[in-house]
């Protein structure tokens, strides 16, 4: 190969030589011009994006919730969001939140314990239920059973449920809310008879003797009740009873028992990310709008009863008639009845031996 003192020969190809004084001022135009770039994107930067980790029938709700925030939200500031939904069971969906799995910058979640389980690692603040109206809940909920239409096995209450050849559908309580909700409904509903403790244990362990499977959420136990017709009744949030029943066009009806426990889905932002992914703001208004009055209308239109009295008494015709309890009639509060229920060695492994597959 030649060599001259401008060009360098690779066989037939000619390349100019560049002189270190050349070199330097085109990378000086180039860092210049990157400079310019990168100020304009970042000047011109005006989106963002949450991450919303949710309970397993919630799907569609956010779906709307989403798209009505996204567009108040670039309408009031200008900026541009994008919303990513995960939906699993409650329990399930808190556990990959701690371990990062899931990083959320807010949770809504099906349970008090769920959300609360968050702060036991220093993911948000003690006091984090106070930083929104409501202690942070939205609207409330309860179980209620769906059963095939003309109600063959003539289901009208909780003690039905362990009658001979009747099969229960109901997610599993170890990972989903509705699976906890139900087994504490059950529970409660022997308390609120004037049943002792014994009465109700011998009563849940009948209950789940009756169902054949326990699905991780409450999404798939809907699926096995009403696609794939297993079991003769389906115990899940009354959002998802209206969802399935409209669905169902007649072949499935909600029967609401006589009482049932008051379920209180709960929201947060998580600190620990917002903080990260600068996005604490945005976190904050979404949440916020939750309690707005537009957002409660979505809310009870889509099988919630939401905490605005006004627009709850609007929807009233969809939501029957049933009594509400709370979890102090079975525990002292949230933190334990998940001790007294969930933990370890407590009720539920008590009562649930996982059938062989």
């Amino acid at each position: 190969m030649s060599q001259s003192k401008n060009y360098l020969h690779l066989g037939k190809l000619k390349i100019q030589r560049i002189s270190w004084t050349n070199l330097a001022a085109v990378a000086a135009v180039i860092l210049s011009v990157t400079l310019v770039v990168v100020k304009n994107v970042e000047s011109g930067n005006t989106s963002s994006q949450l991450f919303n980790v949710s309970y397993d029938p919630t799907r569609e709700l956010y779906v709307s919730l989403n798209e009505q925030f996204i567009a108040k939200y670039e309408k009031e500031t200008g900026k541009h969001l994008k919303i990513k939904q995960s939906h699993a069971g409650s329990s399930y969906q808190s556990r990959s939140v701690i371990d990062g799995s899931a990083p959320a910058d807010v949770v809504t979640l099906g349970l008090y314990t769920d959300v609360d389980a968050l702060r036991k690692q220093s993911l948000i603040p003690e006091a984090w239920s106070k930083r929104l109206p409501n202690d942070s809940q939205p609207y409330s909920s309860t179980i209620v059973f769906v059963v095939r239409k003309g109600n063959p096995k003539n289901i009208q209450d909780w003690q039905d449920l362990i009658q001979p050849n009747v099969e229960i559908v109901t997610p599993d309580p170890k990972t989903s809310g509705n699976g906890k909700l139900s087994a504490l409904s059950a529970w409660g509903s022997v308390i609120k008879r004037g049943g002792s403790e014994a009465d109700a244990l011998a009563f849940l362990k009948a209950f789940y003797e009756h169902t054949t499977t326990l699905a991780a959420g409450a999404r798939t136990s809907a699926i096995n009740f009403s696609v794939e017709k297993i079991g003769d009744v389906h115990l899940t949030w009354e959002n998802e009873a209206i969802r399935e029943v409209a669905e169902s066009k007649g072949e499935l009806q909600i029967v609401y028992p006589s009482a049932s426990i008051l379920a209180q889905p709960y929201v947060a932002w998580v600190d620990q990310n917002t903080a990260q992914h600068k996005n604490a703001a945005e976190a904050k208004a979404y949440l916020e709008f939750l309690f707005t009055d537009q957002a409660q209308e979505t809310i009870a239109k889509f099988g919630y009863r939401p905490i605005n009295q006004e627009i709850l008494n609007k929807y009233s015709s969809q939501f029957g008639q049933i009594e509400l309890f709370p979890i102090t009639l079975i525990a002292k509060d949230w933190d334990d009845a998940k001790q007294k229920f969930f933990g370890d060695n407590g009720i539920i492994d008590r009562v649930y031996k996982p059938k062989a597959k």
